[in-house]
């Protein structure tokens, strides 16, 4: 894709934050402008994550015009409003690779860029990473400063707020940016506020203020008299002191659309002494009518026309997994009423719009804090309710302290419905599901399942539902493959495989051992091969039966699942094998020992061999 690049004169000649620092001020409001239309442009031809980064472009000018990056370090929470920043610092003609196989990372990431301070992609991390880098800045002496962007979402997490706590205990220079995009731009946060911002961040207030402290901080009943002047003076302007009572200095909030009000600002800020917050308020899809209407909807985006007002309707196709939980869950709470569903802020993405509209006495989003959600539901499990805590597995990993010690530990019944398990697409490292078969597998108490398709997906939801004891339903992200649906109270035996196919023609005889959605590509490979295909359903408890038939009528035991294999369920597999004391060949077909890139899922599974025909070479090569 080829970008026009004369439509953007001053955003042309950036090809690095140095040369947009050699801007003047009075042309900042118009590289905003361009780089906000290059973005909608480049991504409504690309696709991509699209809403934040529309409400950040003034924000990430005046970072980059203010600070001397990349000596200066940069952190963005999450990443998904980091578009612009990798504009910006040197991306712009690979923007339309993002997200795509061998292009640029969705998120910010170290090996991409020198800019890219911290690899991200989950939510919460940067001021645990900024106040690290803050201590090492004040150790390494060469004034080198620290910035960390947070929104508002990825501050409800814990892990924020314990690094905010240690922050202002340590007292070391920080600057942290609060990106609020919920809060409207009303009349506190205009051209007044603005000014006391700009007033209350500069040295002729601080220094007063730190001096004043330092005087009467002797005089207990006069240091009193004078806090509260000043909690009186910024109590006109600013909305909290909570930020304050926590250590740090807390400016705005302030409008997060005027780049020169924002490096003003910031300018002022960055020679202040200690933690420091500034409060903005933005928002998501700014520039953008349809993207501001709707900020979910257009979060992350297809292929569209920014002319048109609405996004291209996807063709129809089979459910998703995600809407299989959702239907699943509306028909069970209809009959359950102790039914309760609990989402850490993925209502959208794990199918639970309709359950949170139909069912809001029994829906709980607990925003970005999975350890909460977990605890939580332990919580609700002892007080006789039911709970089903619907999590990605990339996220699931936030919560596993609390899965082992207040889920399991106690054996309740709470079922996980575990989605994006397995490889997941364009989102990267941080987000494929590659890890969850073998971090579950080793926690007693635990059943695990993996439907092949999505009948098995409703079938097992019941069975996890019913169980006195913890369970685990892990589906992919995509769609089923058209099976009928069974009846919503119908459930299937604990630890019971299927066998799909039976070996014929000559040895060696090789059964393929299938766990979850892979089963369609091994029947593709079992089919080619002659061989045996079981569907084993269960990772725990293993149906140990069918594997002693298995050992005694074939040469050769193949194990398929989108998981690690280390750990995963070919290991289960292995480790039964070797109690028994019984010598078999056995090959395991699944995720290797490095973290997978980017791409599509059917790319990736192609990458890693983990379509049919990438099985059949893998079981051709093992038993020639």
């Amino acid at each position: 894709m080829t970008t026009n690049l004369a439509d953007y004169p001053l955003l042309a000649q950036i090809n690095s934050p140095k040369d947009l620092r050699n801007i003047t001020a009075d042309q900042l409001t118009k590289v905003s402008n361009e780089l906000r239309r290059f973005l909608l442009n480049s991504v409504s031809k690309s696709s991509g994550h699209f809403a934040s980064g529309l409400g950040t472009i003034e924000l990430t000018v005046a970072l980059h015009y203010v600070y001397n990056t990349p000596f200066d370090h940069l952190i963005w929470d999450v990443g998904h409003q980091a578009y612009p920043h990798k504009i910006l610092t040197g991306r712009r003609d690979q923007l339309h690779t993002i997200r795509q196989k061998n292009g640029l990372h969705p998120f910010p990431w170290r090996e991409e860029s020198e800019y890219d301070t911290l690899s991200v992609g989950h939510s919460s991390t940067s001021i645990s990473a900024a106040l690290g880098l803050a201590v090492a800045a004040d150790k390494e002496a060469k004034n080198r400063k620290t910035v960390a962007v947070i929104g508002d979402g990825a501050m409800t997490a814990g892990m924020a707020f314990e690094a905010l706590n240690h922050a202002g205990d340590i007292k070391k220079d920080m600057l942290i940016i609060l990106n609020d995009n919920e809060m409207s731009i009303s009349e506190n946060v205009g051209a007044l506020n603005n000014h006391f911002a700009k007033m209350l961040s500069g040295s002729l207030y601080t220094g007063l203020r730190e001096g004043s402290k330092r005087l009467l901080d002797n005089i207990p009943p006069i240091k009193e008299l004078a806090s509260r002047a000043e909690e009186h003076l910024k109590g006109m302007v600013v909305p909290s002191t909570f930020f304050e009572e926590l250590g740090f200095n807390y400016i705005g909030p302030i409008d997060g659309h005027d780049v020169n009000g924002l490096v003003d600002t910031i300018k002022n800020m960055r020679n202040l002494s200690g933690p420091q917050l500034l409060h903005i308020a933005t928002k998501k899809g700014k520039g953008y009518h349809a993207a501001e209407q709707d900020p979910i909807k257009y979060h992350a985006v297809p292929k569209f026309n920014p002319s048109d007002t609405n996004l291209p309707k996807s063709k129809p196709s089979l459910p998703s997994y995600s809407q299989i939980f959702g239907d699943w869950l509306c028909k069970t709470a209809q009959t359950d009423k102790n039914l309760v569903a609990i989402t850490p802020a993925m209502r959208e993405g794990s199918g639970m719009v309709e359950f949170s509209q139909r069912f809001p006495d029994q829906y709980f989003d607990v925003a970005i804090a999975e350890q909460h959600a977990v605890t939580y539901a332990a919580g609700l499990a002892i007080g006789g309710q039911k709970p089903v805590v619907a999590i990605y597995s990339s996220f699931l990993q936030r919560g596993y302290d609390q899965l082992i010690h207040d889920i399991a530990i106690q054996n309740l019944p709470v079922l996980f419905a575990v989605d994006r398990a397995g490889v997941v697409g364009a989102d990267g490292a941080t987000h494929q599901g590659s890890f969850d078969l073998s971090f579950l597998r080793c926690i007693p108490n635990m059943v695990i399942m993996a439907p092949a398709n999505e009948r098995e997906c409703q079938l097992m939801l019941t069975t996890g539902y019913q169980l006195n004891s913890p369970a685990v339903v892990r589906y992919p992200r995509g769609n089923g493959t058209g099976e009928l649906l069974p009846d919503v109270d119908e459930t299937i035996e604990i630890g019971k495989a299927n066998v799909i196919l039976k070996a014929e023609g000559d040895q060696p005889k090789v059964a393929i051992l299938s766990f979850g959605t892979m089963l369609a590509q091994a029947h593709q490979a079992a089919t080619e091969l002659g061989a045996t295909l079981i569907d084993m359903r269960f990772i725990k408890p293993l149906d140990v039966q069918i594997i002693d038939e298995t050992q005694q009528t074939h040469d050769v035991i193949v194990t398929i699942e989108d998981n690690a294999i280390a750990g995963g369920a070919g290991s289960a597999v292995n480790e039964y094998v070797l109690s028994q004391g019984v010598a078999t060949k056995i090959l395991n077909i699944g995720i290797p020992d490095h973290f997978i890139k980017h791409g599509t899922q059917e790319e990736v599974h192609q990458e890693l061999g983990l379509d049919s025909i990438g099985i059949i070479a893998k079981i051709s090569s093992f038993i020639s």
